[in-house]
């Protein structure tokens, strides 16, 4: 009985002992990669003033590597935990990695059991400035594993000034829910990525949640946002606009202005049908200042501003006057049906416009 004891005792000890041995070994080597390392890819515009902790604040900036290695994790330190970030590994754009920023430094894992051999990961801000700015810190492989070359950058370019909608906000939202929420806005399915990547394109997307040409939802519209290196709301910093030239622009707004004037009435006196074109043709021509010879597309759509023909005439009408007075013949005009449903435009109708607007450019481009 006594040696059935001792054995049971021993068994008992078994589990701990090995629980122990376990927490003993150490654990896998890590090496970090910094943010500075030349054969990280950046898109977008993105502050590196701090190169080893470059901030990325607009939706659709982004960071791609190709790697070696078995472990992969990510550092990041997030302004104010509001962030959401697609982690695509190996391409898998289906099902990535999504990732909510914490407020300050942390390092996410993203997987510790990678196959052996070469990965590519590409770090994908889905949510828009307002949600604040987040500073990359650097990738962490297995201290086997090695950063390769970059992937190759894509030669044509495109720059889109828009709203929630050139946002994404709440593409990912349930038809009959909220479509508002930081976790369901997506850009890497917005209207503008998708055209993007079909004509294999770099994309820098530039746009806040309710801005306007004339008003906007809070104090500040447009013209006076669209030249900030910072999307976090209205700030002092600057854009070197000769950092990045588009060969195409794609301008989709007045939605905003559309709700605010009519059907808010938040500007007094009501702007007169003129006072609308001009307003937009000023715009439209600050951008041309900076973009002299690339192709502006103007658009509007989907949501409800493209229900009737009174907001698109006002964009032809503009698009008119400029070939007219400043024989500007490089200008062009896209309307995206507005389907009736009265939310934000969800993934399937971002993907249905993407791939109207892929086809309007690859015919004005001859691309």
């Amino acid at each position: 009985m006594k040696i059935l004891r001792q054995r049971a005792n021993a068994l008992n000890l078994f589990p701990l002992l090995t629980l122990l041995t376990l927490c003993a070994l150490p654990a896998d080597a890590q090496q970090t990669i910094t943010a500075d390392h030349p054969q990280l890819l950046y898109t977008g515009r993105i502050d590196f003033e701090n190169k080893q902790s470059p901030r990325l604040s607009w939706p659709g900036s982004s960071v791609r590597a190709n790697f070696t290695g078995t472990t992969l994790s990510v550092l990041l330190d997030d302004d104010k935990g509001q962030n959401f970030y697609n982690v695509i590994v190996d391409g898998n754009t289906q099902h990535p990695y999504v990732l909510q920023a914490k407020a300050g430094q942390h390092q996410y894992e993203i997987s510790r059991a990678l196959d052996p051999g070469i990965h590519s990961v590409e770090i994908y801000k889905r949510t828009e400035g307002e949600n604040g700015a987040t500073a990359f810190n650097g990738l962490v492989l297995a201290d086997s594993g090695k950063l390769l070359p970059a992937p190759k950058r894509a030669v044509r370019r495109m720059e889109i000034f828009g709203d929630s909608i050139s946002c994404a906000m709440g593409n990912e939202g349930a038809d009959n829910g909220a479509d508002h929420l930081a976790a369901e806005e997506n850009h890497y399915w917005s209207y503008g990525a998708v055209a993007a990547r079909k004509l294999n394109t770099e994309l820098h997307t530039i746009c806040k949640s309710g801005i306007g040409i004339m008003v906007s939802w809070f104090p500040f519209t447009m013209p006076e946002y669209y030249d900030q290196l910072n999307g976090d709301s209205n700030n002092d910093s600057q854009w070197d606009f000769n950092r990045w030239t588009p060969d195409v622009v794609v301008i989709n707004l007045l939605q905003n202005d559309s709700w605010l004037i009519d059907r808010e009435q938040r500007l007094h006196p009501s702007p007169s049908d003129t006072q609308r074109v001009e307003a937009y043709v000023k715009f439209v021509r600050s951008i041309r200042s900076r973009y002299p010879h690339a192709t502006i597309i103007c658009a509007l759509g989907s949501m409800d501003a493209t229900a009737t023909e009174k907001w698109p005439d006002y964009i032809r009408e503009a698009v008119a006057e400029m070939r007219a007075e400043f024989n500007d013949k490089n200008l062009h005009h896209i309307f995206f049906d507005y389907t009736g449903y009265g939310q934000h435009p969800r993934v399937a109708q971002h993907v249905a416009n993407g791939e109207k607007l892929a086809v309007f450019i690859r015919e004005k481009m001859d691309w």
